[in-house]
């Protein structure tokens, strides 16, 4: 009985501090224990899993040209998804699952933050400078990451669910489909942020200008060539010889870093803009702009197979000092690169 009502106290003192562990701090009580107002929160996710996900296009692409002509693009403006599902590989961890991130555990935790969650947020609300100066800044520390990606294709969308349907699933055609990459890894080291919403004094929405210890490592890349599955590729006495898959260059792994370096610096804005105007006339649509300003980097790519990925490798790249410029005005070029994303 003692023991059993000793077992009953330990288990209660362990939820009851679980339960406090996981209350909301307001910011008096933040203030006194880390000596200043705001809020952090402390993000302690193991693993994050998405079953399917899809990018619908719903107007797919405008027909330009004829069947046999130069421009020709095959187009019928009808609705397509890019769509990242499992690889279907039995007993692979990606079999059913599109995406998986967790923590990346390599060099005993080197990778992690100290706190050991995915990612700490410090929040503080500030006044700001003139009539519109108001802001949120977020301070962002993430740990190192371990992103496994799944077989990513291309098919046709299926219709959006009515007023009458059962979900709001929409998905995609497995029959219409076709594989693009039969999936990638990532693993990245711990990388910080800083994001205000508001005037955002800083100059962007979110700010990169940390060190990615480790650099980064994408491995198990394929990328697929639907067209030649099937095609012939020979003939003997008994008959054509045709492929039964698609072909595939497959590159074992992928590093980028510092010149002469392990690790990655990270230095880049990024910025929403909306609808540009000249005069009273509209002159751009809204679009997102992502500014980079880093450094040389070396790129060092094992094991390139062509046709599947056990297939014989033809060797390693090695790119030391690349270096990417972008240009404000002719004749002026800055160091790094600036990337525009927008609808059509």
């Amino acid at each position: 009985m003692k023991k059993l009502t000793k077992l009953a106290l330990v288990s209660s003192m362990a939820i009851s501090a679980n339960a406090m562990a996981m209350q909301a701090m307001d910011d008096a009580a933040l203030s006194a224990s880390t000596g200043q107002d705001g809020i952090n929160i402390g993000i302690g996710i193991s693993k994050i899993e998405i079953e399917k996900l899809l990018i619908h296009d719903n107007d797919g692409l405008t027909l330009k040209g004829t069947p046999g002509s130069a421009d020709y693009n095959g187009g019928t403006s009808t609705a397509g998804a890019i769509v990242i599902k499992g690889n279907g590989i039995s007993g692979d961890v990606l079999e059913t699952k599109g995406l998986i991130i967790g923590a990346n555990y390599d060099n005993n935790g080197a990778y992690l933050l100290t706190s050991r969650n995915l990612a700490d947020l410090r929040i503080d609300s500030d006044a700001g400078t003139g009539a519109k100066g108001a802001f949120i800044n977020i301070a962002a520390d993430v740990s190192g990451l371990d992103i496994k990606i799944g077989e990513i294709g291309v098919a046709a969308s299926n219709a959006v669910p009515g007023a009458s349907a059962t979900s709001i699933r929409r998905g995609a055609s497995d029959t219409n489909y076709n594989a693009i990459l039969s999936g990638l890894s990532l693993k990245t080291g711990k990388m910080s942020a800083n994001i205000q919403l508001g005037a955002a004094p800083q100059g962007a929405m979110i700010k990169l200008a940390s060190t990615m210890v480790g650099g980064l490592e994408i491995t198990n890349l394929g990328i697929l060539d639907n067209s030649t599955n099937g095609a012939v590729v020979g003939a003997v006495t008994a008959g054509a010889i045709t492929t039964k898959q698609a072909g595939e260059i497959h590159i074992d792994s992928i590093k980028v870093a510092d010149a002469n370096s392990k690790d990655l610096t990270l230095n880049a804005t990024v910025s929403v803009y909306n609808e540009g105007y000249l005069g009273a006339n509209k002159a751009t649509d809204g679009f997102l702009k992502i500014q980079s300003n880093s450094g040389p980097i070396d790129t060092y790519v094992a094991g390139i197979h062509l046709g599947n990925k056990t297939g014989g490798s033809i060797g390693d790249v090695e790119v030391q000092g690349l270096q990417t410029f972008w240009s404000p005005a002719q004749g002026t070029y800055n160091a790094g690169s600036v990337i525009k994303i927008s609808g059509r």
